[in-house]
């Protein structure tokens, strides 16, 4: 079988679980013997055609020519650095932006609407010219939306698989033109990303994706019950599939310490849905009883300036640190380097960090209003409203180093079994079930 996949990040192409999640699931497929043509928004008419796992990590790139072939690129990549240059690959895309701009571009979609005449249960060329927004994101969606109607009419494939909003549109193209099944995976919504209402016209784009589609992939029983309540999708046609983890288990010896006193992370974007401001107000308490405890926020996000003058406001000084956008190697150090992490989501569709940080055999906290919460025992499961809930199971961690490393270490046994591996058993029977085999 093979699956033309749809997704806005892949790694190097990564700022969040979407790409991390993207990476598990192809190279999963890929060991199941599942083939994939894989598409991403880079500057080039390019594809990716994965046929073993080793393909994963060495992305072959194949072009579309004049004469609308398929062939490999003439071009020799020195190393990585140059391939990924080639095709125009940006380090951080913008899966999880935040729509604040007002842009119509009705011109950008009224073509292929028009061209391929599509009829839609619901206006969805409605739904397209009314998309507004940050003028680089949607030229990206207008720009991968069309190159994906070139690809689903030259490429041989079974099924269409598209990830989250950005995709949506083409998977629903792609769908139209060729006459193969679609299947929306959904890894985050709106309600989740602006962690209230959000913005009505990406939920058009969900709502039209996720009706359109012929399956729908949720990552959590949370977020499955969202899609049912908030967008009214069929429940005979959504799958729950559980995220899994990439990164190898470590052992507790691996431990290199910045600092002696010490440290509660805090790593995922700084952003409303993510809680940030309840992880502070629980440093503030922890801090006027343990002053020696140190706090690291890292990530990026829109609310990133704001915790920061709060910490200045509250004066807790270098004992709440901030860390900026980390790296794959950086994330590794931060998580050795620490001893408790704190998941703090208002909500969390489902959130591979804190599996991470559980492989590395930290004591996790973690937000009950998330995915995770679904498939994992050895953790402990607060409400993320409750700062002083949270700051004395902080406390308990600090005060009782052996509980600490009781809970770290019966964490970190407890997501060895949660393979990517499985997950993708669950993928390839939603794929049968839709092709009807």
């Amino acid at each position: 079988m093979r699956i033309l996949m749809f997704t806005w990040e892949f790694p190097p192409l990564i700022s969040g679980g979407l790409g991390t999640a993207c990476y598990g699931i192809v190279k999963g497929l890929l060991k199941k013997g599942i083939e994939v043509d894989l598409v991403l928004p880079t500057r080039e008419e390019v594809y990716f055609p994965l046929r073993k796992v080793s393909d994963v990590d060495d992305l072959p790139v194949k072009f579309i020519s004049p004469a609308k072939e398929i062939e490999y690129t003439s071009t020799v990549f020195k190393d990585s650095t140059e391939r990924y240059s080639y095709i125009g690959i940006s380090s951080v895309p913008e899966s999880y932006i935040s729509v604040t701009e007002v842009q119509t571009f009705y011109e950008y979609f009224k073509n292929f609407t028009e061209k391929f005449e599509y009829k839609s249960r619901i206006p969805f060329n409605e739904v397209l010219n009314n998309i507004m927004g940050s003028e680089n994101i949607f030229e990206k969606v207008k720009e991968f939306t069309f190159r994906a109607q070139r690809y689903a009419r030259i490429l041989e494939y079974d099924l269409i698989h598209a990830h989250d909003w950005l995709t949506y549109p083409a998977g629903i193209i792609a769908k139209t033109v060729s006459g193969k099944k679609l299947i929306c995976h959904i890894h985050a919504t709106e309600f989740d990303r602006a962690g209230g209402a959000g913005d009505e016209r990406i939920h058009k784009i969900e709502y039209s994706g996720m009706t359109e589609a012929d399956s729908v992939i949720a990552v959590s029983k949370y977020t499955a019950e969202m899609v049912i309540s908030r967008y009214s999708i069929d429940t005979g046609k959504i799958n729950v599939v559980h995220n899994a983890h990439n990164i190898n288990i470590q052992e507790s010896e691996d431990k290199k310490r910045i600092f002696k006193d010490p440290v509660v992370l805090f790593l995922g974007r700084i952003t409303l849905q993510k809680g940030p401001d309840y992880f502070l107000e629980a440093a503030r308490i922890i801090l006027s009883r343990y002053p020696k405890v140190r706090f690291v926020m890292a990530g990026a996000g829109d609310m990133e300036t704001k915790i920061v003058h709060k910490s200045a406001k509250y004066r807790l000084k270098n004992r709440f640190l901030f860390t900026g956008f980390l790296n794959a190697a950086h994330v590794a150090e931060m998580f050795l380097s620490s001893d408790i992490y704190v998941l703090s989501s208002v909500s969390e569709p489902f959130g591979i960090a804190p599996l991470e940080a559980m492989s590395y055999g930290l004591a996790t906290i973690i937000s009950k209003q998330s995915g995770v919460a679904e498939v994992i025992n050895n953790a402990i499961k607060i409400d993320f409203w409750d700062v002083k809930l949270l700051a004395e199971q902080i406390i308990r961690l600090i005060e009782d180093p052996a509980y600490r490393k009781d809970l770290g270490e019966k964490g970190r046994h407890e997501v060895e079994q949660i393979k990517w591996d499985r997950a993708c058993d669950e993928i390839i029977k939603v794929y049968k079930k839709t092709a009807g085999r």
